[in-house]
């Protein structure tokens, strides 16, 4: 009978509860427990095997830069103009729910990418969709679409992410159709979705970045006035130059 019954979750795809009851079987101390209070923990065993295999599905898609980024090594030291506070205040996702934006600049090497990426990985494990693109990689996806047929149906796919990282914006002033495709992006997604914004830039010489006037005001309209703002200041200690030193005195070490 019991193989009749573990065929059926399997057909049903209830991993979880099919390794549950396995590893009960194996725990002999588990007799003593009342028939409630083991379906419960097998119960309890199918929620986290879905839960888990929902996040590595979210973390698999966003394609995140710096993939073990999160919030809770964050470096807050002096002189990167970092609050903890008000990253705490992101990690509870409520700003998701709200429709609003992150923006994050400052020199490069700062760690915008990796707070952009923490931000993203704490997405991902409180179950929003998340997608990461270099600008100027999504520029050239977007180009590359416009030949082959698919540009409306990516523009599409773009705006249905509950958050969507923008890394590296400004590295070069935009095209006249970077400028569309950027107003696009943030039209569609304006007042229902979320985006983060990384940039060595400030954001009040994206102005010139974007270029027309025009559009220019049409898309900071869009994104500036409903965000939080990062700016590490010039001077900040390099993120990559750390990690390096840190390799060299661990090898010095050994």
């Amino acid at each position: 009978m019991m193989e009749q019954t573990i065929e059926k979750l399997v057909t049903m795809k209830l991993f979880g509860m099919v390794n549950a009851y396995e590893e009960q079987k194996k725990q002999p101390d588990m007799k003593g427990l009342s028939f409630e209070e083991r379906f419960s923990l097998i119960v309890d065993q199918e929620s986290l095997f879905k839960d888990n295999k929902r996040l590595s599905r979210l973390l698999k898609m966003a394609e995140f830069r710096i993939k073990d980024a999160c919030l809770e090594n964050i470096n807050y030291k002096a002189g990167r103009s970092l609050e903890k506070k008000e990253v705490m205040e992101l990690s509870r996702c409520q700003w998701i729910k709200d429709n609003l934006n992150v923006l994050i600049t400052g020199p490069a090497s700062a760690g915008k990418s990796h707070l952009a990426c923490a931000l993203g990985n704490k997405a991902c494990r409180e179950g929003f969709s998340v997608k990461y693109y270099r600008v100027p990689f999504l520029f050239e996806f977007l180009t590359q679409s416009r030949i082959d047929g698919s540009h409306l149906k990516v523009l599409d796919r773009i705006s249905h992410f509950d958050l969507l990282i923008l890394d590296d914006f400004g590295l070069s002033p935009l095209s006249p159709d970077e400028r569309k495709d950027f107003l696009e992006i943030v039209e569609d997604r304006y007042d229902c979705r979320s985006t983060i914004i990384t940039s060595q830039y400030p954001v009040e010489h994206w102005h010139e970045l974007i270029g027309d006037p025009s559009v220019a005001d049409a898309i900071l309209e869009r994104i500036v006035h409903n965000s939080y703002k990062f700016r590490f200041k010039e001077g900040a200690n390099s993120i990559r130059k750390e990690k390096a030193d840190l390799k060299l005195i661990k090898g010095k070490e050994s």
